[in-house]
């Protein structure tokens, strides 16, 4: 390992880390953290034999510690999809035609050594178009990322998801990894014969969500409490907390990024185990007693977003074997989830009138002989025009399955994750690190656990908008979150 000095512009970036062990690209994907352009752009100089070669040996280079280079290459736009996909399909041999007729659901990812659980999380929320597009906007200052962690993983997921849009060929994710193992160090952990330990998918995609929600808000102030990521995932709740010893009652208001599914002997189905999920005790302290007292709580949801995440808590940890062991217990899950017997009586209140009018238009399409099939649209095409009706469009309170993240094994922190992800068609897609497969819906519900097969770890909900019936009330059911933003996900131990 050298430290060497690197000018790009006018930013010189001192005491940069250059692992000689690893190939020069690894190297290019640093400068792309600090500086936003991509290694393909780079045109790196200062070492012997001219420009600096992807799989040059270092040795040749004359690299050594203090060394001085230069780099040229501008950030720019990130890649844009083709404006027209080939034609004459029908010309390709046949599995460059399979593989041009599942390029329009993007592409696959990469293994890049036990990486399963970053791919199958990056390919679940590259299926949210919404986020999409705010990183699409997302623009870093040059140069700026260099002490903003989480600015700079924004900006290597935008990148590689401007990749994954423009490719129909599997991706490497090296620069995004390099920068999340950066970022969260506990990504980079390694066993003792040297390579990289698989993880776990959810702690990947919570920490994830915290450094967009850190980088995605209002006008790039870092400072701003509006956030992308509240918008689209903030779940608000009230909790009422009751201790039995004294009769004391507390009520706390929090936002969470998801909903928890608890299993137990007695859960069979994802809305048994939502139920148990809402219900915890915590210890804290009692004003009567003066010591630490255990309080009943139940929750209640204020505020519903776009898009709801449902976690399987499926793994604990295991004492004797000192890892997290898994429930592989049968949980149905359902392709279409409704959520208000979890709010709020208030919330409740402000759902009825959306979820009136989304009945009554179906009866009057219905009536008037203007349903789907009539107008020559599949139910899949009806229901996405009715999700083009606009952010500001109140929810109902219902959900529509579009992302699952399985895992197969018997731990966490080993075995096989995978990504099952319904495109704009209703069709959906499995994502198997490069492999990438059209399924059946039937498939993806079959996914609920029971045995040793891939079972649901983490579900993706997206939420069903009604005709306008007059302005939301502010702060319910519409999307719009102004809550105080929670803690950083803890990093794994």
């Amino acid at each position: 390992m050298v430290r060497v000095e690197v000018k790009w512009q006018k930013e010189v970036f001192k005491d940069v880390e250059v692992d000689t062990s690893e190939p020069p690209l690894v190297f290019k994907n640093q400068l792309f953290s600090l500086t936003g352009v991509p290694p393909e752009r780079q045109k790196v100089m200062g070492f012997k034999g001219g420009l600096l070669r992807d799989d040059a040996d270092w040795a040749a280079t004359g690299i050594k510690e203090g060394s001085r280079v230069t780099m040229l290459g501008t950030a720019g736009a990130v890649p844009q999809a083709p404006d027209k996909t080939p034609a004459f399909v029908e010309d390709l041999p046949e599995d460059e035609r399979d593989a041009a007729g599942l390029a329009r659901y993007g592409a696959g990812l990469e293994n890049l050594g036990n990486t399963c659980y970053m791919n199958s999380t990056l390919q679940c929320l590259f299926g949210v178009r919404d986020l999409r597009d705010e990183l699409a906007r997302f623009e870093a200052a040059p140069g700026s990322v260099a002490g903003d962690p989480n600015a700079a993983l924004a900006l290597a997921t935008k990148s590689l998801f401007a990749s994954l849009t423009a490719s129909g060929r599997p991706v490497a994710p090296m620069a995004f990894l390099l920068t999340l193992r950066k970022r969260y160090p506990q990504f980079a952990q390694q066993a003792r014969e040297g390579f990289y330990m698989q993880q776990d998918a959810e702690e990947c995609w919570s920490n994830l969500l915290y450094a967009l929600k850190e980088s995605l808000r209002g006008a790039g102030d870092v400072g701003a409490a509006d956030s992308a990521v509240d918008r689209l995932f903030g779940v608000k709740l009230a909790a009422r907390l009751e201790c039995a010893e004294t009769g004391e009652a507390a009520e706390e208001s929090s936002t969470a990024y998801g909903l928890k599914c608890n299993i137990s002997a007695e859960v069979n189905h994802l809305s048994e185990g939502l139920r148990l999920g809402l219900r915890e005790d915590r210890e804290r302290t009692s004003a009567s007693l003066g010591r630490l007292a255990t309080f009943a709580g139940s929750s209640r949801i204020t505020s519903l977003p776009p898009y709801l995440t449902v976690q399987m808590v499926r793994f604990y940890y295991k004492a004797d074997v000192q890892q997290k062991a898994k429930i592989l217990r049968k949980v149905t899950f359902p392709a279409t989830l409704d959520a208000h017997e979890f709010c709020s009586p208030e919330l409740q209140r402000a759902l009825a009138a959306p979820r009136a009018a989304a009945q009554e238009a179906a009866d009057r399409a219905a009536l008037a002989g203007k349903s789907a099939a009539a107008d020559g649209l599949s139910a899949e095409e009806a229901r996405a025009r009715g999700r083009g009706a606009g952010p500001a469009a109140p929810l109902t309170g219902r959900y529509e399955l579009c992302g699952v993240l399985t895992h197969k094994g018997r731990s966490a922190d080993s075995g096989h994750y995978v990504a099952w992800v319904k495109q704009d068609d209703g069709s959906w897609v499995l994502f198997d690190d490069d492999r990438v497969e059209v399924r059946k819906e039937e498939d993806v519900l079959a996914l609920a656990g029971g045995g040793d097969w891939h079972m649901a770890y983490l579900l993706l909900y997206r939420a069903e908008r009604a005709p306008a019936v007059g302005p939301p009330r502010p702060g319910h059911a519409s999307g719009e979150h102004g809550q105080a933003l929670p803690d950083e996900p803890a990093a794994q131990a």
